[in-house]
C-alpha cells in the first residue's frame, strides 16, 4: 500500500488511466449528438432526470438546506478568491509608443459564454464552483453554464449562485461536456469549458477541442511532496491522505533525501487511516501512490519536474532555494503550514490545476483563460516610413507584390 515506486511509472499509471475510457467516451459523445437531451437522460443512470436545467426557485431554496455557518463561509471564500484573482485581472487596451509614429498594443476582450465543470457524486465541490466561476466573473464572461452530476447537493447550488453562475443543469460525466461542447435542445454550446473532473470527464474535453476550447486535463486529484531529514513525518502523511480521499484514482509521491522519512510517513499513514471516514476510498488512492528515494535536492527538482505534480509541497529545510529551481507544478505549497486544503478552500489561489504530467506545458486555472488578446497597431506617416522598405523588400522576396503596394501606395500618398 505505502510502497517505493518508480517516476516513469507513476506518471505511466496517470497517462493510462485516460486511455482506458477512450473507447466509452466516443460512445457518450456519439450518443449526445445524435440524441441530445434524450441521450443525457438515458445516462443519468441512478438519477432519474425529468427537468435538465435547475430553476431560479430551487437555486434559492438551497440556501434553506444548507447551515448558515456553511454559507458564510462561502461566502468568505468567494471574496478572497476573487481578491486574489482580481489581480490578474488584464487591462482592456494597453498601448505603447514604439518609436516616433508607430504605437502598439494589445486589446483584451473576454470570452462571451463558458461552461464550467463541476464534479459531484462521491462529494460535494461546492469550492470547484467557486474556483471556476469567480475568474470568469473577474474577467467579464457575461453567460456561465454550469453542469453538475445529479442530484446536486444544495451547497454545490448555494456556490454556484453565490460566483453568479447564469444557468445550472443535471448532468455529469462525459456527457454533460458532450452537451455543452455540442449543445442540446436544453443546453447552449458555449466557448471553453473549464473545471475538474474524473478520466472520464477530462478526456472527453480533450477529445472535443475540436468544437470547444478547454482549460487543460483535470482529472483526479494529486500531489507530489519534496522532503528532507526536517519534514515532519506526520504533517507529510496529513497531506497524502488529503488528496488520496478525493477519489479512487487519486495519486500521491514522496520524494525524499531521508531514506528513513517513508518509514515514518508509513506509520503515520496507517495511524491517519485508523479513524479516517473515507478509509475505503484512500486504501484504494494509496496502490496509486508511493515513495522514492533520492541522492540530493538537485535529484528531488529533476524527479519533482518530471513528475509535474498538480499540487506541490516543499517539506524542506531552505524551502525557497527550491521554489525558485522548479520548473513542473499546478500549484506550490512552501513550508510546513501551508497545507494544500488551504489551496483547495480559501486562501484565494485556484484548486483547478492540470494534472497527470500536464503542469508541463500548462497552468492552472486564472482570469486569463477567460480572455482573447487582439494585438492593436497604429502607424502614421513617420513609423510607415521608417518600415517601408523592410515590409517592401520581404514582401517582394516572399513573392506577395500586392503587400508590398499596400505599402508603396500609401507612401506616396
Amino acid at each position: 500500500m505505502w510502497n517505493a515506486v518508480g517516476i516513469d511509472a507513476w506518471l505511466a499509471g496517470r497517462k493510462s488511466s485516460l486511455e482506458d475510457a477512450r473507447v466509452t467516451v466516443i460512445d457518450i459523445i456519439d450518443r449526445v449528438q445524435k440524441n441530445g437531451d434524450t441521450a443525457l437522460r438515458e445516462l443519468s443512470r441512478h438519477y432519474e432526470l425529468s427537468e435538465i436545467a435547475v430553476p431560479d426557485e430551487e437555486r434559492e431554496a438551497a440556501y434553506d438546506d444548507v447551515d448558515t455557518k456553511i454559507v458564510e463561509c462561502l461566502i468568505e471564500a468567494h471574496a478572497r478568491i476573487e481578491r486574489f484573482h482580481e489581480l490578474q485581472k488584464p487591462k482592456d487596451l494597453w498601448l505603447q509608443e514604439m518609436e516616433p509614429g508607430i504605437v502598439l498594443g494589445v486589446r483584451t476582450t473576454a470570452l462571451n459564454r463558458i461552461g464550467i465543470y463541476v464534479p459531484g457524486g462521491r462529494a460535494a465541490y461546492p469550492s470547484s464552483a467557486l474556483m471556476c466561476a469567480v475568474p470568469a466573473k473577474v474577467a467579464g464572461v457575461r453567460e456561465i453554464c454550469a453542469c453538475s452530476p445529479p442530484p446536486i447537493n444544495p451547497m454545490t447550488l448555494v456556490a454556484l449562485d453565490i460566483a453568479g453562475v447564469t444557468e445550472i443543469y443535471r448532468s455529469g460525466g462525459a456527457q454533460a461536456v458532450a452537451a455543452m461542447a455540442l449543445g442540446t435542445e436544453t443546453i447552449q454550446p458555449v466557448q471553453k469549458i473549464v473545471g475538474p473532473g474524473n478520466v472520464y470527464v477530462t478526456l472527453a474535453k480533450m477529445m472535443l477541442r475540436e468544437k470547444v476550447e478547454i482549460d487543460f486535463p483535470a482529472g483526479p486529484s494529486e500531489i507530489g511532496i519534496i522532503a528532507d531529514s526536517t519534514a515532519d513525518p506526520r504533517i507529510v502523511a496529513a497531506d497524502i491522505l488529503a488528496q488520496a480521499e478525493h477519489d479512487p484514482n487519486a495519486a500521491c509521491i514522496l520524494i525524499t533525501t531521508d531514506k528513513n522519512l517513508p518509514g515514518k510517513v508509513g506509520q503515520e499513514i496507517a495511524e491517519l487511516l485508523k479513524s479516517a471516514p473515507r478509509k475505503e476510498i484512500i486504501v484504494q488512492a494509496l496502490n496509486n501512490s508511493g515513495y522514492t528515494i533520492v541522492a540530493d535536492m538537485e535529484e528531488a527538482i529533476a524527479a519533482s519536474d518530471t513528475v509535474a505534480p498538480e499540487h506541490l509541497s516543499i517539506q524542506v529545510a531552505d524551502p525557497l532555494s527550491v521554489v525558485i529551481r522548479v520548473k513542473n507544478a499546478g500549484a506550490i505549497f512552501v513550508g510546513k503550514y501551508s497545507a494544500v486544503a488551504c489551496g483547495d478552500y480559501a486562501v484565494g489561489t485556484n484548486h483547478v490545476l492540470p494534472t497527470a504530467g500536464y503542469s508541463k506545458m500548462y497552468s492552472g486555472l486564472d482570469v486569463q483563460h477567460f480572455c482573447k488578446n487582439a494585438s492593436v497597431e497604429m502607424i502614421d506617416k513617420t513609423g510607415l516610413e521608417a518600415i517601408g522598405d523592410i515590409v517592401e523588400i520581404i514582401a517582394d522576396a516572399e513573392g506577395l507584390p500586392a503587400h508590398a503596394q499596400s505599402v508603396r501606395i500609401r507612401r506616396q500618398s
